[in-house]
């Protein structure tokens, strides 16, 4: 997988991009990041890429003609297998508006972005995006009910929920059972987990995780994480 991400701010990505799991990643070349500075795109000598809101108003927006640039200019340049017929937006790439107007991220969306050859990510700042930029792009996430600074740190979150999902990454049983993995159809919260020592402060490792007996430990899980999603999200449950 290829993932590009248009940002005014590249920097913030560095030392993110650099540690753990998606540093392994992009070594075992499982996935390929590239940070795209848009203001190299900015109109003039001064590398302009926002303007003053027409009505007024607070801030600045930036300009769709300066996004719609770097969108283009970054769409799909990878080399495509012999057998493999020519990308298509609605299939292997996909260009996402990080807004906190979008659809908000779950592990269903993750899933499915996971599957894609090449994702463009576009990370908003200032007042945000002139509004002709939605027309441009094939889907807007939000990564919940709160504004940031900036997409920046969406885009952070966004990439580590979907590298983790790319076969060779992790280990396919890590992710199996995972909180809002596809469970029969349900996406219920992982079961407790516990390790030694087996007694802390008085309160004891449950006995059927010490029982040996695989069919009682997976019962017990089961039954665990179902109660759990009960108390704390009963809204997953159908």
């Amino acid at each position: 997988m290829k993932i590009s991400i248009i940002t005014l701010f590249p920097e913030m990505f560095e030392k993110v991009f650099d540690v753990s799991m998606i540093s392994r990643a992009k070594e075992k070349g499982t996935v390929q990041i590239e940070i795209i500075q848009l203001r190299d795109f900015g109109i003039g000598s001064h590398k302009v890429v926002d303007d003053k809101p027409y009505g007024g108003g607070v801030g600045m927006v930036l300009r769709v003609d300066v996004l719609d640039q770097a969108i283009q200019k970054t769409k799909t340049k990878m080399q495509k297998p012999a057998r493999q017929k020519r990308l298509s937006v609605a299939g292997e790439e996909m260009v996402i508006l990080l807004d906190p107007k979008g659809k908000k991220l779950d592990q269903a969306l993750v899933e499915k972005l996971s599957k894609k050859d090449h994702l463009i990510l576009l990370c908003g700042h200032y007042e945000g995006y002139d509004e002709r930029v939605r027309d441009i792009v094939d889907e807007e996430i939000s990564i919940g009910d709160f504004v940031l600074s900036g997409g920046e740190i969406a885009a952070m979150a966004l990439v580590d929920s979907i590298i983790r999902l790319i076969p060779g990454n992790l280990e396919k049983e890590a992710t199996a059972l995972e909180s809002f993995s596809d469970n029969n159809g349900e996406r219920i919260l992982e079961h407790p987990q516990y390790t030694r020592p087996a007694i802390y402060k008085k309160k004891k490792v449950p006995e059927e995780l010490l029982s040996g007996n695989p069919k009682i430990i997976t019962a017990y899980r089961e039954k665990e994480a179902l109660n759990l999603t009960k108390k704390r999200r009963p809204d997953l449950l159908k």
